[in-house]
């Protein structure tokens, strides 16, 4: 089962100077990530504490990071990255406290 992680982005100056480029350099960043094995379930732009959200799938915390890295090393964004349960996920983990 893959992982489900959320990424918040803040664009950096270079990000918000070529603002218009945005809607294609996420198109860039979905193609890359389906070619590192991770799936990007949605993007959004938001208004507030963060610039926009990314939530993704990969099947470990490797691929993840990679995905975060090769994003962050085109200076438009800088992240900051959450593994993130489901219902069912988090009822396993509680099995596992004791008593």
């Amino acid at each position: 089962m893959m992982a489900t992680f959320i990424s918040s982005v803040q664009f950096t100056e270079q990000g918000i100077a070529n603002i218009q480029e945005t809607v294609k350099r996420t198109n860039a960043v979905k193609r890359s990530a389906k070619a590192m094995g991770v799936k990007v379930k949605d993007v959004y732009w938001t208004l507030g504490l963060a610039d926009g959200v990314i939530i993704f799938t990969a099947d470990d915390d490797e691929s993840a990071t990679a995905f975060m890295l090769n994003i962050g090393s085109k200076m438009n964004v800088q992240t900051s990255t959450s593994r993130a349960f489901n219902a069912k996920e988090m009822g396993e983990i509680l099995k596992k406290m004791p008593g």
